[in-house]
Order: structure tokens, then C-alpha cells, then sequence
């Protein structure tokens, strides 16, 4: 189980006197250093968490011009990233569904496409797995398994056509793949099996399938359909949309039938593509129109009265404090410093995922305005890895909306909202030694997030997440509660706007 590095002698030196002296927050993650970073005198010590008695961790509006941005708001919706060759597990899109309870699953889903194939990975924190041999495959959804859904023509009709399909795979130890996949194609209302070539490769981590002696960590399952396999010749055009929808089966045991499944998107129903979310391909592009420069707002945390509001989700930087099924998905971080992104492949150390989400308020943008561009700049100051766990990796942070507003003091793995769509990324390096204060400025474009906020006079409220594959891959930046000598490392969205 990831952990952070153990503190050097130096860091030892500055807890021990932290009661007697003001200092500067130490370098928080798993880089070797020997000095703190140069900053203002703190008033004080800069905690990274304290809870109780738990130890110390470190419509169209006025503002709207036409042609300026699409409908990003209506519905939930994947981007997916052409890749040339082949997948690219780490770089490709992100969303997520789902709670991680006893009895509940949670799964992050990638998706991306290349000149031959769809490519979906699920991957499921599941406490118990469990499997049918030999079952039939009209019985694979009774079992741990994974339905995707696609529409040809887009998230709309209200019922199944041969545009329609539905891919089931289930989970299995070391059997034949292909014996626990099963295809179907909408008819005339409902769906009929069709064979067509399509690949479905699981994996599991834990103590067994089929075993409830100890627990699971949970599964994934990769889909890989050709699009020859949907009667199309090759990748759809950028831009094209399909509808998409997922659902996660779950049994927890061999005699008590399976447990509610998890869907995507909420509003799911089997046969009604209208309510499934939208699978784009291609990521999106702002367009931006004919505009005279007008002026650039920064908008910071108790800069100019400005309030934003952020919250972490899940492991943090000390991976929930080892917390598991019943405690680790409701945990709540309200007033920590520090934030911490992260993910990875090997679900055994899911305890140390975790999401961030910031909403920036864009009152002090000028009404009746054109943005021109936008972006966030957070401060990385430190990171997991190092040491005894070798170099840091390199990270693609990924930006996307959150699909609805929530509240910082009850935020929490299990409730945060679903992302909107995602929106860019950025390759966040692994930092080697200590950078100067306030840490080194990583930014990403949310053009087409806040031009769409604006102009339906909104906030914009956004969530950071990574599809990373190795493991210490966390992140860890300045929270929008550091203290206010350290204001300049907050995190930063800046405006370019223009006169229309």
C-alpha cells in the first residue's frame, strides 16, 4: 500500500519544535530535501490535515455570442482521444460512477479510439468477486460483469434499432475470454444476440474470485469493439456523437442473487437511448470569435473579495489514513492546505485515489463580454514516489466539469458530483527536488468550460482527475484554505476577455 515517503531527519526536527516556532509548511510528498521552500514568514504552522484526535498529516443569456460555444452542459458526455497506434491507457478520457460501500461498487471508466477499434476500460472497486463457470450468457449480468451500450445515432429515440448494441462481459479467473463475452443489436424495440467479433479481456486483484474470506480489492474489464464490427469502415469523423452507457452487474456471494448494479448515466434506461449520455470522438476545441481585446481578470481566493471554494475526494496524501469499505468513501477533507490528484492501474491501491474539484466564481468578468481564453494554474509542490519507490512518473491531469454544484463541508467520495464531460489535459512532471516557493506553476485550458459557464451566468465548477497506469503517481498542489501569506500559490483562473 502506497504511503508517503517517512520524513527526513530535518522534517522530524520541525515537528518536534513546531509548537515553539512559526514555520513554513514542510515539503510535503516524497522528495529528498534538506531546506524548506523561500517563502513569507508564516503566522503558523500550515497543516496539511487535523481531524480531532487523529494524528497530524502533514439558457442564453446577454452575455452569450452567437456561435461562440457549444451545448456542453445538456447531459453527461465523454470525449474520447483518437490515438494513432493503440490505446493509451494513461492518456486516455476519464469518468467515473458509482460508491465505494460494502455492498456498493464504484468504477472509473477510460475510453479512447484508434484507426481500427473502440476501446473502453472499467475498472471496479468491488469488496467481493464473483463469477458464474460455464454460465450462459443471458446469466452474465447475475454475476460480476460489465454492459456497454452504444447508439449509432446519437443519445436519442425512444427505442432499440439495429443502430443499437450492447456488449456484456463477465469477470473470470483463467478461463477463455471469449466463453463470458456476449454481443446483441437492437430489433424492433429489444435486443436480439448477434455474432460479431468483438474482445473482452478481464483482470482481478484480491484475495480470490468466488472467495469471501478475505477481501477483494476488485476488477477490470477491456473492451475492445472494431468498428467493422458496427458496419462502419473506420473511426467516426471528429466531432461525431454516439450514445454511450454503462452498467456495472454485481453478487457478492453465491446464493443470495446479485446486487443492485451501478449505471451510467443516472437517468440509464436499457431500451431508450434518449436517456443515455454522449460519447464524442475527439477532444474538444474552442472556437473562438472576432473580438477586440478588452482585459484579463485573475481570480484567486481573498483576492479582490473573490471566493473560491475547493474540496479533495478520496485518499488524500496519506491514502485515507488506511481507512476501508465502511469509513473511506464518506471521508471529507473540508480546510485541508493541500490537495492531492491521483490514480492508477492497480486497483490494490485504490485507498489512494483521489479527485479534486474547485468552483471559481466569474462575477468579476465584465458583462456582456467575449472570452477570448481561460485558464487554471495550480502549484505543485511536491508528489508521491521518490526514495525507496524510485523516480516519480510523470502524470496527465485531467480537467472536466462536475456535473453539479456541492457543498465543501460534506463532499465526499461517494457523493461528489459526476463529471459533465472532460475538457483538456496537461502532463504534470514528477518533481525530483524541492522547487522554489510557492511550487511550479501547472495550468490547463478550460476555454470551452468557462466561455459556457459565463454564458449562461454561472460559476465554473470544475473537477481534476488522472488516468494514470503506474503506481505513485499522486500530485500535491496548494488548496484554495492556505493560509493567506502563502495567497500566491493558491489556485488561479485567469480571463482573457474581449469586446464582441
Amino acid at each position: 500500500m502506497q504511503q508517503r515517503k517517512p520524513v527526513t531527519a530535518l522534517l522530524l526536527l520541525i515537528l518536534l519544535l513546531a509548537a515553539l516556532l512559526p514555520l513554513h509548511p514542510a515539503f510535503a510528498g516524497s522528495l529528498d530535501s534538506s531546506t524548506s521552500p523561500t517563502a513569507p514568514q508564516a503566522p503558523d504552522v500550515d497543516n496539511a490535515y487535523q481531524n480531532g484526535n487523529r494524528p497530524l498529516f502533514l439558457p442564453l443569456v446577454s452575455r452569450r455570442t452567437g456561435g461562440q460555444v457549444g451545448n456542453y452542459l445538456a447531459g453527461l458526455r465523454v470525449n474520447a482521444p483518437y490515438f494513432q497506434d493503440s490505446f493509451n491507457f494513461g492518456e486516455a478520457a476519464i469518468f467515473w460512477f458509482g460508491s465505494v460501500t460494502d455492498i456498493e461498487n464504484y468504477a472509473d471508466v477510460r475510453v479512447g479510439y484508434t484507426s481500427r477499434e473502440l476501446v473502453i476500460h472499467v475498472a471496479v472497486i468491488d469488496k467481493y468477486l464473483w463469477y458464474q463457470r460455464r454460465a450462459q450468457p443471458q446469466d452474465f449480468v447475475n454475476w460480476d460483469a460489465v454492459s456497454v451500450f452504444l447508439n449509432l445515432n446519437g443519445s436519442q429515440g425512444g427505442s432499440l434499432d439495429g443502430n443499437s448494441y450492447r456488449f456484456d462481459a463477465m469477470l473470470n479467473w483463467d478461463e477463455a475470454d471469449p466463453d463470458y463475452q456476449a454481443a446483441y443489436r437492437g430489433q424492433s424495440g429489444s435486443w436480439s444476440q448477434v455474432s460479431i467479433p468483438f474482445t473482452a479481456q478481464t483482470n482481478w486483484r484480491g484475495q480470490a474470485p468466488n472467495d469471501n474470506a478475505k477481501a477483494d480489492s476488485g476488477w477490470t474489464m477491456r473492451l475492445a469493439v472494431p468498428f467493422s464490427s458496427l458496419g462502419v469502415s473506420g473511426p467516426p469523423a471528429k466531432g461525431t456523437v454516439w450514445g454511450l452507457a454503462l452498467k456495472v452487474h454485481d453478487r457478492d456471494n453465491k446464493d443470495d442473487g446479485p446486487l443492485t448494479a451501478q449505471v451510467w448515466p443516472p437517468a440509464f434506461q436499457e431500451t431508450v437511448p434518449a436517456s443515455w449520455g454522449q460519447l464524442a470522438f475527439g477532444l474538444p476545441e474552442f472556437q473562438v470569435v472576432n473580438a477586440r481585446p478588452g482585459g484579463t481578470v485573475k481570480i484567486r481566493h481573498g483576492s479582490n473579495g473573490a471566493r473560491v471554494v475547493d474540496a479533495m475526494v478520496g485518499g488524500g496524501t496519506n491514502c485515507g489514513d488506511h481507512l476501508r469499505w465502511g469509513e473511506w468513501g464518506w471521508r471529507n477533507w473540508a480546510g485541508t492546505k493541500e490537495i492531492n490528484i491521483q490514480n492508477q492501474g492497480d486497483l490494490a491501491d485504490w485507498l489512494c485515489f483521489s479527485k479534486y474539484y474547485v468552483t471559481f466564481p466569474l462575477d468579476s468578468v465584465p458583462p456582456g463580454k467575449v472570452l477570448i481564453s481561460a485558464k487554471v494554474t495550480l502549484y505543485q509542490f511536491g508528489n508521491a514516489g521518490g526514495g525507496q519507490w524510485g523516480d516519480p512518473p510523470d502524470s496527465v491531469i485531467q480537467v472536466l466539469t462536475a456535473a453539479a454544484g456541492w457543498d465543501e463541508h460534506t463532499i465526499n467520495w461517494n457523493n461528489a458530483p459526476l463529471a459533465g464531460e472532460n475538457i483538456s489535459m496537461t502532463r504534470v512532471q514528477g518533481l525530483k527536488n524541492q522547487p522554489p516557493w510557492p511550487g511550479v506553476a501547472r495550468t490547463w485550458d478550460v476555454s470551452v468550460a468557462a466561455a459556457q459557464a459565463y454564458a449562461n451566468g454561472q460559476s465554473l465548477n470544475l473537477v481534476f482527475y488522472s488516468a494514470d497506469a503506474p503506481r505513485h503517481t499522486g500530485k500535491y498542489f496548494v488548496s484554495s484554505d492556505a493560509a493567506d501569506w502563502n495567497q500566491t500559490g493558491r489556485p488561479t483562473l485567469e480571463i482573457v476577455w474581449g469586446e464582441p
